[in-house]
Protein backbone atom coordinates (compact mmCIF):
# COMPACT_ATOMS: atom_id res chain seq x y z
CA UNK A 1 0.00 0.00 0.00
CA UNK A 2 1.34 3.67 -1.10
CA UNK A 3 0.78 5.71 1.94
CA UNK A 4 0.62 9.65 1.54
CA UNK A 5 1.34 12.24 4.70
CA UNK A 6 0.69 15.79 5.92
CA UNK A 7 3.43 18.46 5.75
CA UNK A 8 3.07 19.15 9.02
CA UNK A 9 3.85 15.06 9.66
CA UNK A 10 6.71 15.64 7.33
CA UNK A 11 8.48 18.30 8.81
CA UNK A 12 7.98 16.76 12.54
CA UNK A 13 9.31 13.26 11.08
CA UNK A 14 12.65 15.34 9.20
CA UNK A 15 13.02 17.40 12.24
CA UNK A 16 13.31 14.20 14.67
CA UNK A 17 15.57 12.37 11.96
CA UNK A 18 17.96 15.96 11.62
CA UNK A 19 19.05 16.01 15.55
CA UNK A 20 20.20 12.55 15.24
CA UNK A 21 22.51 13.21 11.72
CA UNK A 22 25.47 15.24 10.95
CA UNK A 23 24.17 19.00 9.88
CA UNK A 24 23.51 18.97 6.15
CA UNK A 25 23.42 15.34 6.01
CA UNK A 26 20.08 14.99 5.56
CA UNK A 27 19.78 17.71 2.43
CA UNK A 28 22.90 15.19 1.09
CA UNK A 29 20.60 12.44 1.28
CA UNK A 30 17.78 14.13 -0.65
CA UNK A 31 20.11 15.82 -2.83
CA UNK A 32 22.08 12.23 -3.98
CA UNK A 33 18.31 10.79 -4.42
CA UNK A 34 17.66 13.99 -6.64
CA UNK A 35 20.73 13.47 -8.92
CA UNK A 36 20.38 9.88 -9.50
CA UNK A 37 16.73 10.55 -10.99
CA UNK A 38 17.75 13.20 -13.18
CA UNK A 39 20.72 11.54 -14.31
CA UNK A 40 18.34 8.37 -14.94
CA UNK A 41 16.08 10.63 -16.97
CA UNK A 42 19.06 12.07 -18.88
CA UNK A 43 20.64 8.52 -19.52
CA UNK A 44 17.22 7.51 -20.90
CA UNK A 45 16.38 10.48 -23.40
CA UNK A 46 20.48 10.66 -24.75
CA UNK A 47 22.26 8.00 -23.45
CA UNK A 48 24.57 9.68 -20.85
CA UNK A 49 24.98 12.59 -18.54
CA UNK A 50 28.01 14.14 -19.98
CA UNK A 51 27.64 17.08 -22.24
CA UNK A 52 23.78 17.63 -21.21
CA UNK A 53 22.49 20.66 -20.41
CA UNK A 54 21.02 21.41 -17.20
CA UNK A 55 18.93 24.19 -15.82
CA UNK A 56 18.11 24.59 -12.01
CA UNK A 57 15.69 27.19 -11.20
CA UNK A 58 16.16 27.80 -7.62
CA UNK A 59 14.27 29.17 -5.21
CA UNK A 60 15.29 30.93 -1.80
CA UNK A 61 14.80 27.77 0.95
CA UNK A 62 15.91 24.08 1.61
CA UNK A 63 14.31 23.18 -2.33
CA UNK A 64 16.31 25.42 -3.44
CA UNK A 65 19.59 24.14 -1.52
CA UNK A 66 18.35 20.63 -2.92
CA UNK A 67 18.48 21.66 -6.69
CA UNK A 68 21.96 23.46 -6.47
CA UNK A 69 23.34 20.50 -4.55
CA UNK A 70 22.28 17.77 -7.12
CA UNK A 71 23.42 20.33 -9.40
CA UNK A 72 26.49 19.82 -8.31
CA UNK A 73 26.38 15.89 -8.85
CA UNK A 74 25.52 16.02 -12.49
CA UNK A 75 28.00 18.97 -12.67
CA UNK A 76 30.70 16.39 -11.30
CA UNK A 77 29.92 14.02 -13.73
CA UNK A 78 30.18 16.40 -16.60
CA UNK A 79 26.71 17.87 -17.42
CA UNK A 80 26.64 21.75 -18.15
CA UNK A 81 24.74 22.83 -15.71
CA UNK A 82 22.96 26.44 -14.87
CA UNK A 83 21.39 27.62 -12.14
CA UNK A 84 18.91 31.26 -12.58
CA UNK A 85 17.70 32.20 -9.33
CA UNK A 86 14.09 33.36 -8.04
CA UNK A 87 16.07 35.68 -5.64
CA UNK A 88 20.01 36.34 -6.45
CA UNK A 89 20.05 37.79 -2.75
CA UNK A 90 18.74 34.27 -1.01
CA UNK A 91 20.44 31.19 -2.88
CA UNK A 92 21.49 28.32 -0.36
CA UNK A 93 25.24 29.39 0.26
CA UNK A 94 26.15 25.95 0.81
CA UNK A 95 24.42 24.60 -2.05
CA UNK A 96 26.06 27.42 -4.11
CA UNK A 97 29.20 27.08 -3.23
CA UNK A 98 29.33 23.19 -3.98
CA UNK A 99 27.70 24.11 -7.54
CA UNK A 100 30.61 26.59 -8.01
CA UNK A 101 33.10 24.45 -6.95
CA UNK A 102 32.02 22.10 -9.59
CA UNK A 103 32.28 23.96 -12.02
CA UNK A 104 28.10 24.70 -12.68
CA UNK A 105 26.98 28.64 -13.30
CA UNK A 106 24.80 31.05 -12.52
CA UNK A 107 22.73 32.96 -14.82
CA UNK A 108 20.04 35.52 -14.18
CA UNK A 109 17.82 34.60 -17.55
CA UNK A 110 16.83 30.82 -18.39
CA UNK A 111 18.58 29.42 -20.96
CA UNK A 112 16.42 28.34 -24.37
CA UNK A 113 18.09 25.64 -24.77
CA UNK A 114 18.25 22.53 -22.48
CA UNK A 115 17.97 18.58 -22.15
CA UNK A 116 16.60 19.34 -18.37
CA UNK A 117 14.44 21.50 -16.04
CA UNK A 118 14.85 21.15 -12.12
CA UNK A 119 12.28 22.95 -10.68
CA UNK A 120 13.70 23.62 -7.69
CA UNK A 121 11.79 27.24 -7.31
CA UNK A 122 9.16 26.41 -4.23
CA UNK A 123 8.75 23.27 -1.36
CA UNK A 124 6.00 21.70 0.45
CA UNK A 125 5.82 24.78 2.73
CA UNK A 126 4.86 27.13 -0.36
CA UNK A 127 0.84 28.14 -0.42
CA UNK A 128 -1.28 29.98 -2.80
CA UNK A 129 0.64 29.63 -6.00
CA UNK A 130 3.80 30.65 -7.48
CA UNK A 131 4.57 34.47 -7.15
CA UNK A 132 5.59 36.93 -9.94
CA UNK A 133 9.18 36.21 -9.71
CA UNK A 134 8.47 32.74 -10.01
CA UNK A 135 5.80 32.34 -12.41
CA UNK A 136 7.79 34.72 -14.84
CA UNK A 137 10.70 32.11 -14.45
CA UNK A 138 8.19 29.14 -14.90
CA UNK A 139 6.92 30.23 -18.21
CA UNK A 140 10.10 30.71 -19.39
CA UNK A 141 10.81 27.16 -18.85
CA UNK A 142 11.63 25.71 -22.84
CA UNK A 143 8.88 24.03 -24.74
CA UNK A 144 9.62 20.30 -24.94
CA UNK A 145 11.88 19.66 -22.11
CA UNK A 146 11.23 17.40 -19.48
CA UNK A 147 10.42 18.78 -16.10
CA UNK A 148 12.03 17.39 -12.79
CA UNK A 149 10.05 18.92 -9.88
CA UNK A 150 11.71 18.84 -6.28
CA UNK A 151 9.69 17.57 -3.69
CA UNK A 152 6.42 18.87 -5.49
CA UNK A 153 5.78 20.89 -8.50
CA UNK A 154 6.00 24.27 -7.35
CA UNK A 155 2.92 26.32 -7.05
CA UNK A 156 0.88 22.96 -6.13
CA UNK A 157 -0.24 22.91 -2.58
CA UNK A 158 1.04 19.79 -0.57
CA UNK A 159 -1.44 18.79 1.49
CA UNK A 160 -4.28 18.97 -0.74
CA UNK A 161 -3.43 19.22 -4.55
CA UNK A 162 -5.32 22.50 -4.66
CA UNK A 163 -3.45 24.89 -7.61
CA UNK A 164 -4.54 28.92 -6.78
CA UNK A 165 -2.21 30.30 -8.96
CA UNK A 166 0.13 29.58 -11.35
CA UNK A 167 2.17 26.26 -11.00
CA UNK A 168 5.02 23.97 -12.99
CA UNK A 169 3.79 21.40 -14.53
CA UNK A 170 6.39 18.55 -14.38
CA UNK A 171 7.25 15.20 -16.05
CA UNK A 172 8.82 13.65 -13.16
CA UNK A 173 8.48 14.63 -9.08
CA UNK A 174 11.32 13.73 -7.13
CA UNK A 175 9.88 13.43 -3.45
CA UNK A 176 11.77 12.93 -0.26
CA UNK A 177 10.75 10.66 2.63
CA UNK A 178 7.20 10.19 1.57
CA UNK A 179 4.57 11.17 -0.49
CA UNK A 180 2.37 14.42 -0.18
CA UNK A 181 -0.88 14.37 -0.81
CA UNK A 182 -0.88 17.13 -3.23
CA UNK A 183 1.11 14.89 -5.36
CA UNK A 184 -1.67 11.92 -5.56
CA UNK A 185 -4.93 13.97 -5.76
CA UNK A 186 -6.32 16.39 -8.57
CA UNK A 187 -5.60 19.15 -9.93
CA UNK A 188 -2.10 18.45 -8.04
CA UNK A 189 -1.55 14.86 -8.96
CA UNK A 190 -1.83 16.40 -13.08
CA UNK A 191 1.09 18.53 -12.70
CA UNK A 192 3.38 16.16 -10.52
CA UNK A 193 3.79 13.61 -13.42
CA UNK A 194 5.33 10.13 -12.40
CA UNK A 195 5.81 10.44 -8.73
CA UNK A 196 9.49 9.04 -7.80
CA UNK A 197 10.10 8.16 -3.76
CA UNK A 198 13.29 8.59 -2.35
CA UNK A 199 13.52 7.09 0.92
CA UNK A 200 15.85 9.48 3.31
CA UNK A 201 14.93 7.60 6.83
CA UNK A 202 12.63 9.39 7.97
CA UNK A 203 9.95 7.31 10.64
CA UNK A 204 6.24 8.20 10.26
CA UNK A 205 2.85 7.81 11.80
CA UNK A 206 -0.06 7.01 10.75
CA UNK A 207 -0.77 8.53 6.92
CA UNK A 208 -2.83 10.95 5.81
CA UNK A 209 -3.84 8.91 2.44
CA UNK A 210 -3.92 5.36 1.35
CA UNK A 211 -3.52 4.35 -2.14
CA UNK A 212 -4.31 0.65 -2.33
CA UNK A 213 -2.37 -1.63 -5.04
CA UNK A 214 -2.47 -5.20 -6.16
CA UNK A 215 -1.78 -7.35 -3.36
CA UNK A 216 -4.17 -5.03 -1.05
CA UNK A 217 -7.26 -5.51 -3.22
CA UNK A 218 -6.83 -9.24 -3.63
CA UNK A 219 -6.90 -9.26 0.33
CA UNK A 220 -9.83 -7.59 0.34
CA UNK A 221 -11.49 -9.47 -2.47
CA UNK A 222 -14.13 -12.14 -1.67
CA UNK A 223 -13.89 -15.69 -2.17
CA UNK A 224 -16.49 -18.38 -2.10
CA UNK A 225 -15.38 -21.27 -0.01
CA UNK A 226 -16.68 -25.21 -0.57
CA UNK A 227 -19.56 -24.74 2.03
CA UNK A 228 -20.45 -21.28 0.56
CA UNK A 229 -23.93 -21.15 -1.38
CA UNK A 230 -25.56 -17.87 -3.03
CA UNK A 231 -27.30 -16.38 0.16
CA UNK A 232 -23.76 -17.01 2.83
CA UNK A 233 -22.21 -15.28 -0.29
CA UNK A 234 -24.43 -11.90 0.19
CA UNK A 235 -27.24 -10.60 -1.99
CA UNK A 236 -27.79 -7.37 -2.85
CA UNK A 237 -30.68 -5.22 -4.17
CA UNK A 238 -31.18 -2.83 -6.57
CA UNK A 239 -33.58 -0.18 -6.37
CA UNK A 240 -32.82 2.18 -9.53
CA UNK A 241 -34.00 2.35 -12.93
CA UNK A 242 -37.47 4.36 -14.28
CA UNK A 243 -39.16 4.43 -17.54
CA UNK A 244 -37.26 6.94 -18.35
CA UNK A 245 -33.71 5.65 -17.61
CA UNK A 246 -34.40 1.93 -17.89
CA UNK A 247 -30.56 1.20 -18.61
CA UNK A 248 -29.45 2.64 -15.58
CA UNK A 249 -30.99 -0.46 -13.76
CA UNK A 250 -29.58 -2.49 -16.37
CA UNK A 251 -25.83 -1.28 -15.77
CA UNK A 252 -26.33 -1.55 -12.36
CA UNK A 253 -27.31 -4.73 -12.19
CA UNK A 254 -24.41 -5.49 -14.67
CA UNK A 255 -21.82 -4.12 -12.12
CA UNK A 256 -23.70 -6.06 -9.35
CA UNK A 257 -23.51 -9.51 -10.86
CA UNK A 258 -19.77 -8.95 -11.37
CA UNK A 259 -18.95 -7.92 -7.73
CA UNK A 260 -18.31 -11.36 -5.51
CA UNK A 261 -22.52 -11.31 -3.71
CA UNK A 262 -23.92 -14.63 -4.35
CA UNK A 263 -27.31 -13.19 -5.79
CA UNK A 264 -28.64 -9.97 -7.41
CA UNK A 265 -32.48 -9.22 -6.48
CA UNK A 266 -33.55 -6.18 -8.56
CA UNK A 267 -36.73 -4.07 -7.80
CA UNK A 268 -38.43 -1.17 -9.47
CA UNK A 269 -39.73 -0.54 -12.99
CA UNK A 270 -37.33 -2.04 -15.27
CA UNK A 271 -37.41 -5.53 -14.34
CA UNK A 272 -38.11 -6.45 -18.13
CA UNK A 273 -35.28 -4.88 -19.09
CA UNK A 274 -33.34 -6.35 -16.67
CA UNK A 275 -34.24 -9.63 -17.49
CA UNK A 276 -33.81 -9.83 -21.31
CA UNK A 277 -29.96 -8.92 -20.55
CA UNK A 278 -29.72 -11.41 -17.18
CA UNK A 279 -32.34 -13.81 -16.59
CA UNK A 280 -30.21 -14.60 -13.26
CA UNK A 281 -31.55 -11.57 -11.48
CA UNK A 282 -34.28 -12.17 -8.77
CA UNK A 283 -37.40 -9.76 -9.19
CA UNK A 284 -38.98 -7.87 -6.43
CA UNK A 285 -38.58 -7.41 -2.27
CA UNK A 286 -37.05 -9.80 -0.22
CA UNK A 287 -34.12 -10.26 2.35
CA UNK A 288 -30.93 -8.66 1.28
CA UNK A 289 -27.68 -7.74 2.87
CA UNK A 290 -26.90 -4.44 0.82
CA UNK A 291 -28.73 -2.37 -1.09
CA UNK A 292 -27.94 -0.07 -3.81
CA UNK A 293 -30.28 2.93 -4.59
CA UNK A 294 -30.48 5.89 -6.87
CA UNK A 295 -29.26 5.10 -10.71
CA UNK A 296 -32.00 6.41 -13.13
CA UNK A 297 -34.18 6.88 -10.30
CA UNK A 298 -35.71 9.70 -11.60
CA UNK A 299 -38.00 12.35 -9.38
CA UNK A 300 -41.03 11.83 -5.92
CA UNK A 301 -39.35 8.97 -5.21
CA UNK A 302 -37.37 9.63 -1.93
CA UNK A 303 -39.62 7.84 0.50
CA UNK A 304 -37.88 4.51 -1.29
CA UNK A 305 -34.61 6.09 -0.28
CA UNK A 306 -36.04 6.74 3.45
CA UNK A 307 -37.46 3.39 4.05
CA UNK A 308 -33.85 1.88 2.91
CA UNK A 309 -32.25 3.65 5.09
CA UNK A 310 -34.54 3.27 7.72
CA UNK A 311 -33.77 -0.67 7.96
CA UNK A 312 -30.68 -2.69 9.33
CA UNK A 313 -28.94 -3.45 5.46
CA UNK A 314 -26.44 -1.68 4.24
CA UNK A 315 -27.01 1.11 1.85
CA UNK A 316 -25.45 2.62 -1.53
CA UNK A 317 -26.75 5.84 -2.35
CA UNK A 318 -25.95 6.91 -5.90
CA UNK A 319 -27.31 9.47 -8.31
CA UNK A 320 -30.93 10.51 -7.75
CA UNK A 321 -31.29 8.74 -4.69
CA UNK A 322 -28.24 11.41 -2.80
CA UNK A 323 -31.12 14.38 -3.77
CA UNK A 324 -32.28 15.86 -0.28
CA UNK A 325 -30.72 13.50 2.54
CA UNK A 326 -30.78 14.15 5.97
CA UNK A 327 -27.66 14.36 7.63
CA UNK A 328 -29.44 13.09 11.05
CA UNK A 329 -30.74 10.27 9.24
CA UNK A 330 -27.45 8.94 7.67
CA UNK A 331 -25.95 9.50 11.37
CA UNK A 332 -28.27 7.73 13.08
CA UNK A 333 -27.71 4.71 10.96
CA UNK A 334 -25.74 1.54 12.49
CA UNK A 335 -25.25 -0.54 9.13
CA UNK A 336 -22.50 0.81 6.53
CA UNK A 337 -23.79 3.18 4.56
CA UNK A 338 -21.80 4.33 1.39
CA UNK A 339 -22.30 7.61 -0.54
CA UNK A 340 -21.42 7.82 -4.02
CA UNK A 341 -21.48 11.52 -5.67
CA UNK A 342 -19.42 13.19 -8.21
CA UNK A 343 -18.69 16.71 -8.15
CA UNK A 344 -21.84 18.15 -8.85
CA UNK A 345 -23.72 15.78 -6.39
CA UNK A 346 -21.58 16.73 -3.55
CA UNK A 347 -21.42 20.28 -4.59
CA UNK A 348 -25.20 19.95 -3.65
CA UNK A 349 -24.88 17.89 -0.75
CA UNK A 350 -22.24 20.72 0.74
CA UNK A 351 -24.18 23.49 -0.64
CA UNK A 352 -21.14 25.12 -2.14
CA UNK A 353 -20.34 25.56 -5.90
CA UNK A 354 -18.87 22.34 -7.99
CA UNK A 355 -15.87 24.75 -8.91
CA UNK A 356 -15.09 24.66 -5.18
CA UNK A 357 -15.22 20.97 -4.98
CA UNK A 358 -13.39 20.37 -8.26
CA UNK A 359 -10.50 22.69 -6.87
CA UNK A 360 -10.67 20.98 -3.41
CA UNK A 361 -11.53 17.82 -3.90
CA UNK A 362 -9.77 16.17 -0.48
CA UNK A 363 -11.41 18.79 1.60
CA UNK A 364 -14.75 18.38 0.03
CA UNK A 365 -14.85 14.02 0.28
CA UNK A 366 -13.86 15.19 4.60
CA UNK A 367 -16.66 17.43 4.62
CA UNK A 368 -19.51 14.94 3.43
CA UNK A 369 -18.47 12.01 5.40
CA UNK A 370 -18.37 14.37 8.69
CA UNK A 371 -21.27 15.85 7.43
CA UNK A 372 -23.31 12.47 6.85
CA UNK A 373 -21.52 10.16 9.13
CA UNK A 374 -21.35 7.77 6.24
CA UNK A 375 -18.63 6.84 4.25
CA UNK A 376 -18.09 8.42 1.04
CA UNK A 377 -16.82 7.72 -2.34
CA UNK A 378 -16.19 10.71 -4.55
CA UNK A 379 -15.98 10.77 -8.21
CA UNK A 380 -14.04 12.08 -11.23
CA UNK A 381 -10.34 12.96 -12.22
CA UNK A 382 -9.07 11.42 -8.61
CA UNK A 383 -11.57 9.15 -6.85
CA UNK A 384 -11.17 9.32 -2.90
CA UNK A 385 -13.15 7.30 -0.41
CA UNK A 386 -13.21 8.94 3.04
CA UNK A 387 -14.99 7.72 6.24
CA UNK A 388 -16.52 9.55 9.25
CA UNK A 389 -13.92 9.49 12.09
CA UNK A 390 -10.68 10.72 10.79
CA UNK A 391 -9.59 7.71 8.99
CA UNK A 392 -6.95 7.62 6.27
CA UNK A 393 -8.85 9.33 3.13
CA UNK A 394 -8.32 6.11 0.04
CA UNK A 395 -7.03 7.60 -3.66
CA UNK A 396 -8.15 5.08 -6.20
CA UNK A 397 -4.72 4.89 -8.49
CA UNK A 398 -6.50 3.32 -11.90
CA UNK A 399 -9.32 4.36 -14.34
CA UNK A 400 -9.01 6.57 -17.71
CA UNK A 401 -10.39 9.86 -19.18
CA UNK A 402 -12.18 7.61 -21.06
CA UNK A 403 -14.30 6.70 -17.67
CA UNK A 404 -16.37 9.74 -18.02
CA UNK A 405 -19.31 8.27 -20.24
CA UNK A 406 -23.12 7.81 -19.39
CA UNK A 407 -23.47 4.28 -17.47
CA UNK A 408 -19.87 4.34 -15.85
CA UNK A 409 -21.31 5.28 -12.56
CA UNK A 410 -24.16 2.97 -12.58
CA UNK A 411 -21.62 0.21 -12.76
CA UNK A 412 -19.53 1.25 -10.25
CA UNK A 413 -22.35 0.98 -7.79
CA UNK A 414 -23.59 -2.26 -8.98
CA UNK A 415 -20.17 -3.56 -8.03
CA UNK A 416 -19.78 -1.62 -5.04
CA UNK A 417 -22.93 -2.33 -3.23
CA UNK A 418 -22.25 -6.50 -3.97
CA UNK A 419 -19.02 -5.77 -2.46
CA UNK A 420 -20.91 -4.12 0.49
CA UNK A 421 -23.44 -7.43 0.60
CA UNK A 422 -20.20 -9.82 0.56
CA UNK A 423 -19.22 -8.23 3.75
CA UNK A 424 -17.06 -5.72 3.22
CA UNK A 425 -16.72 -2.23 4.79
CA UNK A 426 -18.15 0.63 3.27
CA UNK A 427 -14.50 2.37 2.94
CA UNK A 428 -13.40 -1.49 1.31
CA UNK A 429 -15.76 -1.62 -0.70
CA UNK A 430 -15.68 1.72 -2.37
CA UNK A 431 -12.01 1.53 -2.68
CA UNK A 432 -12.27 -1.49 -4.25
CA UNK A 433 -14.52 -1.19 -6.65
CA UNK A 434 -12.90 2.15 -8.22
CA UNK A 435 -9.70 -0.26 -7.99
CA UNK A 436 -11.61 -3.07 -10.18
CA UNK A 437 -13.83 -0.42 -11.89
CA UNK A 438 -10.73 1.44 -13.10
CA UNK A 439 -8.65 -1.24 -14.17
CA UNK A 440 -11.59 -2.60 -16.10
CA UNK A 441 -11.48 0.74 -18.29
CA UNK A 442 -8.20 0.46 -18.91
CA UNK A 443 -8.49 -2.90 -20.73
CA UNK A 444 -10.69 -1.71 -22.76
CA UNK A 445 -8.94 0.78 -24.59
CA UNK A 446 -10.16 4.03 -26.47
CA UNK A 447 -13.88 5.37 -26.15
CA UNK A 448 -15.84 2.70 -24.15
CA UNK A 449 -19.79 2.23 -23.41
CA UNK A 450 -20.76 1.45 -19.97
CA UNK A 451 -21.51 -2.36 -20.68
CA UNK A 452 -17.93 -3.06 -21.44
CA UNK A 453 -17.02 -2.07 -18.05
CA UNK A 454 -19.17 -4.66 -16.53
CA UNK A 455 -17.80 -7.32 -18.90
CA UNK A 456 -14.15 -6.15 -18.17
CA UNK A 457 -14.80 -6.70 -14.39
CA UNK A 458 -13.96 -10.26 -14.33
CA UNK A 459 -10.28 -9.79 -16.48
CA UNK A 460 -9.98 -6.95 -13.59
CA UNK A 461 -10.65 -8.97 -11.14
CA UNK A 462 -8.25 -11.89 -12.40
CA UNK A 463 -5.28 -9.16 -12.71
CA UNK A 464 -5.57 -8.59 -8.90
CA UNK A 465 -5.40 -11.67 -7.98
CA UNK A 466 -3.33 -14.56 -10.10
CA UNK A 467 -1.12 -10.79 -11.22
Amino acid sequence: MRTAYSVDTVRAAERELMARLPEGALMQRAAAGLAAACAGLLTRRRGRVYGARVVLLVGPGDNGGDALYAGARLARRGAGVTAVPMDPERMHAGGLAALRAAGGRVEQAVPQRADLVVDGLLGIGGRGGLRPAGAALAERIPSGVPVVAVDLPSGVDADTGEVAGPAVTADVTVTFGAYKPGLLIDPGASRAGAPHLVDIGLELPEPELEVLQHADVAQLLPEPTASSDKYRRGVVGIVAGSAQYPGAAVLAVAGALRGGAGAVRYVGPAADAVLARYPETLIGPGRVQAWVIGPGLGEGRAGEVADLLAGDAAVLVDADGLRGLDPAVLRARTAPTLLTPHAGEAAALLGVSRESVEAGRLAAVRRLAERYGATVLLKGSTTLVASAGGRPVRVNPTGTPWLATAGSGDVLSGLAGSLLAAGLSGADAGSVAAYLHGLAARRTAGPLLAHQLAEALPAAWQDTTHP
